[in-house]
């Protein structure tokens, strides 16, 4: 249970924006900080930090780093501002298979460290000693220290991983709890920190960051290399100090918007995402302004183990999104929503995560329905529905609480459909209840009033009911706000959505699925990406998943008349080789093991490997062989989530 600490902190110590380079060039952009950044926190117990903030904080971490391919290493140094109470001798910081060489003070006098005891979960707790603070003081601790070859935030591609084929790539994952394994700082996402880097690289290659490009050139550093330096001047929770290194592109989507990746892919991304300045403009008219300056994408290699990472400036997305018809960028809507739910207001800790998944779920849906149209919106709701019960018929139903649990656990296990679809659900229900205009006005002076700080559930119930509920007892006894967040399941308001785009699916579902109707007869070519997951998700009412509710015939039909071996969008794919696990169809094998070794992207590979090691003596021998040549390729967010699955021993 979570104890909270109001902590008595002086005011956010920040610099002056000074006239700097944007991304990739031009004057410095961010715009200034709202009130709120710089009024008292209250800080909620993070179960997943062993840092004390409401005692000594973080406030601001300098990098200058040197990425070794070579070693597959970061080395250099973590300088850290701190401030603490008066009589404070100690700050706690987080790290995790890090080797730290020296810390001193700002004039190189070293400070005594110890760290603490190895939690496999949270890692090491490192104790920084120094002479007491006096009132209103900041410091500064110069942290020098080299990252291992197998840091889990950090994967080290080879030229052959990447679609150049010429040059190695580097990237980041933080979150959530991984920022530790190459940074070390206090490693909360309540502990909101300014940051700025410089990185340096190899001369053939780029370095780009969740932070202002300061040399968009970069300037030389010693023979064969270059470096970058960076800057984030709005205080941000450490998963989202981001960074990646590579043979990469910029072009250009407008005054404000872009898209980054290898030379090779970059005609087809910005091709892509041609939409993404409509998006932030939809987005400031719903809910007000965008404050990180620009919003560029950087497409990612195959690894990459999420959909997209909302690290401020530069998302960091997978290509799986890249379909060729735009017909997945409600990724990038989710994405960008979170410059305001998650990067602007964020979770205090990982169990409430639905405070930045479920608001986001909630506005990347507006976002789509300003751009796309109210169809494809309500499509995309059936869509996230649909998955909800899935979840809520499967998981243990302490889980299905939006406020969870996460004692003793990786944060990783509160990722799952209940923060996002169930989150979205609730939002939608208050919508509805209060009307769009009212509840609009609310959300947007939510984002106001919370800007640049942590939230909890208990913080946001009385924000909601001190500006919406206003004391109405009974729109409070209508909205059923604590049995949303602190209970299981859905509550009785809730309401499924409906499109009547996938009901027309469903007679054609049920037309094949259940009927065996032919293949021929279904309507494919004129249907949209969202109208085919939905008919390929389609079950039977009654049926458990792998019960063989297909014949042979009409699998091989289904594959040969709807080009299902050819098929290029990997939502649509994924929905089909879901099917042909459940049904042991030997002949989708090959497309099935081509498609785990050619993309990492967990929300694909997990699923398909907990169906194929659900088959037992069929599927358990296919998910072996296949995984032991796809894992080197993926990175360790996902292989350690397959890991486990399969019985792989740690560190292997």
């Amino acid at each position: 249970m979570n104890r909270k600490l109001t902590g008595l902190v002086s005011a956010l110590a920040l610099s002056a924006v000074l006239a700097a380079c944007g991304q990739p060039g031009g004057k410095s952009d961010m715009p200034p900080l709202p009130a709120s950044a710089t009024a008292p926190i209250q800080y909620v117990r993070d179960i997943h930090s062993f840092a004390r903030p409401e005692i000594a904080r973080v406030r601001n971490v300098d990098l200058d780093l040197t990425a070794d391919f070579a070693t597959k290493t970061l080395s250099g140094t973590a300088t850290l501002d701190i401030t603490a109470e008066p009589g404070a001798t100690q700050i706690i910081l987080d790290v995790r298979n890090l080797d730290i060489r020296a810390i001193t003070d700002e004039a190189g006098t070293a400070l005594p460290f110890v760290l603490g005891a190895i939690d496999p979960v949270m890692g090491q707790p490192l104790t920084v000693t120094f002479p007491a603070f006096k009132a209103g003081e900041q410091r500064k601790i110069v942290i020098r220290y080299a990252t291992r070859p197998d840091a889990a935030a950090l994967q080290w591609l080879t030229p052959a991983q990447t679609a150049g084929g010429q040059q190695p790539y580097l990237f980041s994952q933080g979150q959530a709890i991984l920022t530790r394994t190459w940074i070390p700082t206090q490693d909360s996402p309540g502990i909101r920190q300014t940051y700025s880097a410089k990185i340096t690289v190899p001369d053939a290659l780029k370095a780009v960051m969740s932070a202002e490009m300061l040399t968009p050139d970069g300037k030389a550093a010693g023979t064969g290399q270059h470096s970058f330096s960076f800057r984030m001047t709005n205080p941000v929770p450490p998963y989202l100090i981001a960074l990646a290194v590579g043979d990469l592109a910029f072009a250009s989507e407008g005054s404000r918007t872009g898209v980054w990746t290898e030379p090779s892919r970059l005609d087809a991304a910005k091709a892509e995402f041609s939409e993404v300045g409509q998006m932030v403009d939809a987005a400031e008219a719903l809910y007000g302004p965008y404050r990180w300056g620009r919003y560029d994408l950087l497409i990612l290699p195959p690894s990459f183990p999420f959909g997209g990472m909302e690290n401020p400036r530069l998302t960091f997305a997978t290509p799986t999104v890249v379909a060729g018809d735009k017909s997945l960028v409600s990724l990038v809507a989710h994405e960008l929503a979170h410059s305001w739910s998650g990067n602007l207001v964020t979770n205090s800790t990982w169990s409430d995560i639905w405070l930045n998944e479920g608001f986001t779920t909630y506005f990347e849906n507006r976002i789509m329905e300003s751009v796309y149209g109210r169809d494809r919106a309500l499509m995309l709701q059936v869509l996230g529905w649909n998955d909800l019960q899935s979840s809520l018929k499967t998981m243990p139903a302490a889980d299905t609480r939006m406020h969870v649990d996460l004692t003793g656990r990786d944060p990783d296990d509160g990722l799952n459909d209940i923060p996002y679809e169930k989150g979205a659900a609730f939002l939608r229900t208050v919508e509805r209840i209060v009307g769009r205009d009212a509840f609009d006005v609310w959300l947007k002076g939510y984002f106001e009033r919370n800007a640049f700080r942590p939230m909890s559930s208990a913080q946001f119930l009385t924000d909601i009911r001190t500006h919406l509920v206003k004391g109405d007892a009974a729109l409070e006894t209508r909205l059923q706000l604590d049995n949303w967040v602190y209970q299981p399941g859905l509550p009785s308001n809730a309401i499924a959505p409906v499109s009547t785009a996938l009901t027309t699916v469903d007679t054609a579902a049920k037309a094949f699925f259940a009927d065996k109707g032919p293949a021929s007869a279904i309507p494919w070519s004129g249907w949209s990406t969202q109208e085919r997951q939905h008919f390929l998700a389609w079950r039977p009412t009654g049926l458990r998943a792998g019960t063989d509710w297909l014949t042979p015939p009409q699998l091989a039909d289904l594959e040969s008349t709807l080009k299902l071996r050819d098929e290029g969008n990997a939502e649509v794919l994924f929905g089909w080789l879901q099917i042909a696990v459940a049904h042991r169809y030997q002949p989708a094998v090959p497309t099935l093991e081509h498609f785990l070794t050619s993309q990492g992207r967990r929300k694909f590979v997990m699923p398909l490997f907990t169906s194929l090691w659900a088959e037992g003596d069929w599927g358990r021998p296919i998910a072996t062989r296949i995984y032991a040549r796809a894992r080197p390729g993926y990175h360790p967010v996902t292989s350690g989530s397959v890991d486990a699955l399969v019985g792989v021993p740690t560190g292997q």
